[in-house]
């Protein structure tokens, strides 16, 4: 059988580039560390540590996605806004796989394609904010940039940036991995079991009886086919389950950036999929300077104020020699922007016949205030992006594959709207977020509902 390594076209180290050169370039979005000293007594601890994540699964990860580019398989890409050191617990972790496992059930059995699964956790720490302070009252302090860099807590010692953070987020992404690695290796998500996926705060749902009867009609087709067979289908008990995060703290990323043996060139052994968003993505910067490097499978947030041009330059630099499975772009452009802001893109990346996966983010360009002060997304304009982006993808000539979300499997009221009709007075029942609202699972569940009938819409002959 070929490795994925030989199934993608070779390509060739970037010229001028190691993992220490985005230091040349101008660093958007980065802390400034009080104690140079202790920082790099942090950096060197970090790069002697084990790597969370293997050089083969990385290059199986791009081989799916190169399928994904041509429309053989889906992209679902979700997970919580910011993991905090608080939440690495077994039952945050197993629900929020759970909600995935169940998104990922509906899309296979209605889009007939494998999904690609790939969580937003096991490294998704730090966050960019739109100023470095904050200020309440007359005090002013740094801002919060996510449990990597500070804590919470609007106090001196907690917003002060302490670089023991990162050795610390190193030690929660393994042990995160370590949890997934092992429900998923124990059958967690073998087809014959879903059950193990149910969430028991969920039973009530209005899209329980609906789920109920897709996994009815799966379980009846897998007993059907071993019926057939005469033994049972061993390949159904467990999936493959990458992980991906913003690789916005790049002393943390270069420090997990590893030469390894038999694979030629670098490889971020932090995460199988990071990402660039979309305040750090300059063509000139230093994160666009790191990733151009690497060896993973990259993705790039684009939002409505990146012009054509931007974006083929952007290609040129990460993806010079059109490598399959290397340059996924996902666009948020807001419910209202969308229909003006992403056709001019993908008509330009259409028409330079650039190999892209092109993935919709209906989340963050949705984000709004309510009158009782809290941080929400509406439902509707989520659902709107998403369908919208279908829409225009086809019109286009191009493939929409994939959707990037952030989701928990808790029982969170943070987005407006949905199955059960969220209002703002019920935002303060259960709004855990310390940074961006995430769907709850039965909004999640309605999301992937909502691909499978727009897909199949845009399928179906006019």
């Amino acid at each position: 059988m070929p490795t994925p390594d030989r199934n993608l076209r070779a390509v060739n180290l970037p010229t001028d580039w190691s993992p220490l050169s985005w230091r040349d370039r101008p660093a958007m979005q980065l802390p400034t560390y009080p104690d140079e000293s202790a920082l790099e007594s942090a950096l060197s601890e970090l790069r002697a540590l084990p790597p969370l994540v293997t050089s083969w699964e990385i290059l199986a990860l791009k081989q799916q996605l190169a399928e994904a580019q041509e429309g053989k398989r889906f992209l679902l890409q979700g997970g919580d806004c910011a993991e905090s050191f608080d939440a690495c617990s077994s039952d945050v972790i197993s629900n929020r796989l759970k909600v995935l496992l169940q998104m990922s059930l509906v899309l296979v059995h209605g889009l007939r394609k494998p999904v690609v699964r790939v969580g937003r956790f096991a490294g998704q720490y730090a966050k960019p904010r739109s100023a470095d302070t904050e200020t309440i009252g007359d005090v002013t302090l740094p801002s919060y940039r996510g449990d990597v860099v500070n804590a919470p807590e609007f106090t001196a010692a907690a917003r002060a940036p302490d670089p023991r953070r990162m050795i610390k987020a190193h030690a929660r992404s393994a042990m995160t991995m370590n949890f997934v690695r092992a429900l998923i290796d124990g059958g967690f998500a073998d087809l014959h079991h879903p059950e193990y996926w149910n969430l028991s705060w969920v039973g009530h749902s209005p899209l329980a009886d609906e789920y109920r009867r897709m996994v009815n009609a799966i379980g009846d087709a897998v007993r059907f086919m071993e019926t057939l067979s005469g033994s049972e289908v061993h390949n159904l008990n467990r999936v493959d389950f990458y992980t991906s995060h913003e690789a916005l703290l790049l002393p943390y990323e270069e420090s997990l950036t590893r030469q390894v043996p038999r694979h030629w060139g670098w490889f971020n052994l932090s995460t199988h999929y990071p990402w660039i968003g979309m305040r750090t993505a300059a063509v000139d910067g230093a994160h666009a300077e790191y990733f151009r490097g690497i060896r993973n499978p990259i993705a790039l947030k684009v939002g409505p104020s990146v012009t054509p041009d931007q974006l083929l330059r952007t290609i040129d630099l990460l993806n010079p020699e059109d490598e399959p499975g290397r340059l996924t772009f996902i666009h948020r452009m807001g419910a209202t922007g969308i229909a003006d802001k992403l056709p001019p893109l993908l008509e330009a990346v259409r028409r330079d016949g650039r190999r892209v996966l092109w993935v919709c983010d209906p989340m963050h360009g949705n984000t709004e205030s309510t009158s009782n002060g809290y941080k929400t997304r509406r439902f509707r304009n989520i659902r709107s992006e998403l369908e919208q982006a279908f829409e225009l993808h086809a019109a286009a000539g191009t493939r929409l594959g994939g959707a990037h979300l952030e989701l928990t499997g808790e029982d969170v009221t943070e987005c407006l709207g949905g199955a059960r009709e969220l209002t703002e007075s019920d935002l303060e029942r259960a709004y855990k977020s310390t940074v961006d609202p995430r769907l709850n699972y039965e909004q999640a569940l309605e999301i992937a509902m909502l691909i499978v009938r727009k897909q199949a819409q845009i399928a179906a002959p006019a």
